[in-house]
């Protein structure tokens, strides 16, 4: 019978956009890497992480897609990934605890595959708690949470971050009540980045582009340098 190898993570970082397999605690990861344009590239990668589980969140939600398109265009190598249980993720749900270390794995590998890239971190919904936990352990650049489920999950036993902290809020939405989330923000110190986006709801229905807009806008003045820059 032959050996099967154990899984491993690419010893080196890809050279072109597409499916990835990751290792995490759990087993293989799945995931998607989307790259810059040669010329555009920057030295950092983002994370990005996707709504609940148990309520069909995967890498290919509509925000999701977009918060990774909108990280490419602005030069970061932009990577989501399925969470433990999810597509063709190993594991189970473990209420955000895996999921972060699922996050902190990707980020050890990005550590050896692109020694010294600035690593952000966004998510979306439940993916926001998840980032913001991983960011307790990272050393993270910048961080971007969008509808933060912050009624179902204690993000106020979070400590802050040290590093921009973009949050992005629809003000009709009908998930999480936009009040709680303004509230929240207001409690954390220093505070947040806070883009509240009217006509809004929580899956950003007609306004992904205006999502886009808002969050390339709050983030440019942070941007790594050129990878060319040295």
């Amino acid at each position: 019978m032959p050996v099967v190898p154990p899984a491993a993570n690419p010893d080196t970082f890809p050279e072109e956009s597409g499916e990835l397999r990751l290792v995490g605690p759990a087993g293989p990861i799945e995931a998607f890497l989307e790259l810059p344009e040669p010329a555009e590239a920057r030295a950092g990668v983002a994370i990005i992480c996707h709504p609940h589980p148990l309520h069909e969140g995967t890498m290919h939600n509509k925000v999701v897609t977009m918060l990774s398109r909108s990280l490419r265009e602005l030069g970061l190598a932009a990577l989501r990934f399925n969470f433990r249980g999810v597509g063709e993720s190993a594991g189970s749900y473990d209420g955000g605890k895996g999921e972060a270390e699922d996050v902190e794995a990707i980020a050890r590998w990005l550590e050896t595959v692109r020694p010294g890239d600035a690593l952000w971190l966004a998510g979306f919904s439940f993916g926001s708690y998840v980032a913001a936990r991983a960011a307790q352990r990272l050393p993270v650049r910048q961080l971007i949470s969008v509808g933060p489920a912050v009624e179902n999950f204690d993000f106020a036993s979070l400590r802050r971050p040290d590093c921009p902290w973009v949050v992005i809020q629809g003000e009709e939405d009908e998930v999480v009540k936009p009040e709680a989330v303004f509230d929240w923000a207001a409690s954390v110190k220093p505070a947040p980045q806070l883009i509240r986006m009217p006509e809004t709801g929580h899956f950003f229905h007609r306004r992904l582009m205006d999502l886009r807009g808002a969050l390339k806008n709050a983030v440019k003045t942070n941007l790594p340098p050129l990878r060319g820059d040295g």
